[in-house]
């Protein structure tokens, strides 16, 4: 079991940064998967990026490609999302997941969700 609780959400203004961390429990974090997702209202939820257990392999979105950033402290069980650049479409609940041994990156591929913290970016 893996329980994982994201953090750094805040307001932002456009061309603005936020660092966004999530922090694992468990003993096993090295072994795990983590990406990010995001929900805006009336829309599904989204791939935002990933990063495999050994830091090595990293996807992300076409829509924040160049402006987002995906680490790992695998001693700190934590992950973290660098988001530079920021647009008012960045807008939404952001979510890290977890899953063991695979790099995917559809929602329903992932067995463990934090609870989302909220990025609001104004114009």
């Amino acid at each position: 079991q893996v329980q994982l609780v994201e953090s750094g959400g805040g307001l932002a203004r456009a061309g603005g940064s936020l660092r966004l961390s999530c922090a694992a429990s468990g003993r096993t974090f090295d072994s795990y998967t983590m990406g990010w997702f995001r929900q805006a209202p009336g829309k599904e939820r989204e791939f935002v990026g990933t990063i495999g257990w050994s830091g090595v392999n990293i996807y992300y979105a076409d829509s924040v490609k160049g402006r987002f950033t995906i680490s790992r402290d695998n001693a700190k069980n934590t992950v973290y999302l660098q988001m530079n650049s920021l647009k008012p479409e960045d807008t939404a609940v952001y979510y890290c997941a977890a899953v063991q041994w695979k790099i995917v990156t559809a929602p329903t591929d992932y067995d463990y969700w934090g609870r989302g913290t909220q990025v609001t970016v104004s114009s």
